[in-house]
């Protein structure tokens, strides 16, 4: 780069735009000009047969890309955009929200049975291994992540980006749903096996406190393999999916104990969410939850399928309130501190400085 204005492209899904806008408004700040696009706007699917709709994407591309003039591009996602950024010779930022081998894994185990399904997700494998191979820079959002990076591509040049923030001040108790109580809170999807299927750690906490009741916010294309099993429960209710953020915040205004039970994360939106609204914290002790849980001293942390422990750290938030607060005090403080927009732009711009993209 020749001077401090550097024009940043990126692109995601409409899904990540609520959070996305906000890194947008805090690098302004700081003098990069960034322009949002949703990748899929530009990209065909895989097996795209309508020639007219192909050019007409091309050519959409190309045009933004000359009115734009990005200096670089930042993929929140890996997509075909991708490929086509690199054929620009337009210098390539991945963010790397999760571990996309083990996640695939999972998906050739469970749902991706069929011949179309197999060649779909083969196809993926060799875009996201194209493209993290002449990306110009790859971008984990965690030390978990940063590990599994240079296991596969340590020739690659890799800047750890904790990339997911959040304004402190909007998270913030409001009136909303009327739960029972005591009640412990779970948010979290259900579409990938690997992670979902610690949830069935919860039948014998279940068994265990039914005084307590269990509510579950989230849903996917394995809700048939979990839900069924945690409704045998008369302390268990299915939420399905809530409004974000509105009816997110009236949930978590709401439990008293937030439960993140995961087989595999890249680091845990949620729990920074959980900790930003100031609740008691369990969580897994996997992937890059760590990184945002201090054990026993902002949450507690379990292993996987250690349902004693739940069970244990549950009854002692319950029962020590003065213990379950400072917890979750300390949680809050982290989180403000390390997750807010402008720190996440901060470490942004220190990455782009130290590669050479702004003076």
């Amino acid at each position: 780069m020749k001077n401090n204005k550097l024009r940043l492209l990126i692109a995601g899904d409409k899904t990540r735009f609520i959070h996305l806008k906000h890194l947008i408004t805090e690098l302004g700040k700081i003098g990069i000009e960034s322009k949002l696009i949703y990748d899929l706007e530009f990209i065909d699917k895989f097996f795209e047969m309508n020639i007219k709709k192909k050019i007409d994407r091309n050519k959409n591309f190309r045009e933004m890309l000359n009115e734009f003039n990005p200096d670089a591009v930042l993929l929140d996602r890996i997509s075909k955009i991708g490929k086509k950024v690199i054929e620009q010779n337009i210098p390539l930022l991945i963010l790397l929200r999760g571990n996309l081998w083990e996640e695939s894994s999972w998906a050739k185990k469970t749902i991706y049975k069929s011949r179309i399904k197999k060649l779909a997700l083969a196809k993926n494998e060799r875009l996201i291994d194209f493209c993290l191979k002449k990306s110009s820079i790859i971008l984990p959002i965690s030390k978990y992540l940063e590990n599994e990076v240079e296991k596969r591509y340590p020739e690659k040049n890799i800047q750890l980006f904790s990339a997911d923030g959040r304004i402190p001040e909007e998270w913030f108790s409001i009136t909303g749903k009327k739960l029972k109580h005591p009640s412990v809170g779970l948010l979290q999807g259900l579409n990938i096996w690997g992670k979902s299927k610690e949830l069935l750690t919860l039948k014998n906490v279940l068994k265990e406190l039914p005084h307590v009741t269990f509510y579950l916010a989230g849903d996917g294309i394995y809700r048939n393999e979990i839900i069924p099993q945690l409704e045998n429960f008369k302390n268990f209710i299915w939420l399905k999916n809530l409004r974000y953020p509105e009816e997110v915040k009236e949930f978590f205004s709401e439990i008293d104990i937030f439960l993140f039970l995961s087989g595999m994360e890249g680091l845990g939106q949620t729990i920074i969410e959980a900790l930003l609204m100031k609740k008691p914290t369990i969580a897994t002790n996997v992937g890059g939850i760590p990184e945002l849980i201090r054990d026993n001293e902002s949450g507690l942390l379990v292993k996987n399928g250690d349902d004693k422990k739940i069970i244990e750290y549950i009854t002692k938030f319950l029962n020590d309130s003065i213990f379950a607060r400072e917890m979750a005090e300390t949680g809050y403080n982290m989180m403000k501190q390390n997750y807010s927009w402008k720190t996440i732009a901060d470490n942004l711009l220190v990455i782009l400085k130290k590669n050479g993209y702004v003076e």
